[in-house]
C-alpha cells in the first residue's frame, strides 16, 4: 500500500497583527520569523502579565490573536487567558490560541477551560500552526487571506 501523499498548503496572511507570548527567546526568534515570513505582523511580550497590559493599551481590534504560551513567568498562559477575556473591550473575544509543550487531554481541556480557542502541542509543528491560526481567524471573522466566509 502506498503512502498517502499530503501537499504543503500554501498560506498567505495579508498584514494581520498578532501578539505573541512566549518566555524562551530562541523561541520567539523563531516564530517571528516563521510568522512574518507569511505575512503577519508580530509584537511579542515575555510573560503573561505584559501580554494582558499590551493587549489592553492596544486600540480595540488591533490584534487579530494571540499566541500564548502556557508556562511564563510572572502570569502564566491560562491566567492571561482569563484575566483578557475579563476586560471591558469589544475585542475581548479574539482568539487566543495555546502553544505549550503540555499536550496531554487534560491540558488541552484546561485550556479551553480558561478561555482559549485551540491548543498547539511543541515542538510546533509549522502546517498545524498555520491551519489553526488560518480557521480561528477565518472563525472570528479577523482572515482576509483566505477570501472565505467566516465559519
Amino acid at each position: 500500500m502506498k503512502p498517502v501523499e499530503t501537499k504543503k498548503q500554501e498560506v498567505k496572511f495579508h498584514g494581520e497583527k498578532i501578539l505573541l507570548a512566549e518566555d524562551n527567546e530562541l523561541n520567539t526568534e523563531i516564530a517571528v520569523a516563521i510568522l512574518e515570513d507569511v505575512g503577519l505582523q508580530v509584537d511579542t511580550v515575555e510573560n503573561g502579565r505584559l501580554c494582558v497590559e499590551k493587549f489592553s493599551a492596544s486600540a480595540p481590534n488591533y490584534y487579530s490573536a494571540i499566541l500564548m504560551d502556557v508556562r511564563m513567568p510572572v502570569l502564566n498562559g491560562h491566567d492571561a487567558t482569563r484575566e483578557i477575556r475579563k476586560l471591558d473591550r469589544e475585542d475581548r473575544d479574539l482568539p487566543i490560541i495555546a502553544m505549550t509543550a503540555d499536550a496531554f487531554a487534560e491540558d488541552v481541556a484546561k485550556a479551553k477551560e480558561c478561555g482559549m480557542n485551540a491548543h498547539i502541542a511543541k515542538p510546533i509543528d509549522v502546517n498545524t500552526l498555520f491551519y489553526v491560526l488560518q480557521r480561528e481567524l477565518d472563525r472570528s471573522g479577523q482572515n482576509s487571506a483566505t477570501g472565505s466566509d467566516p465559519k
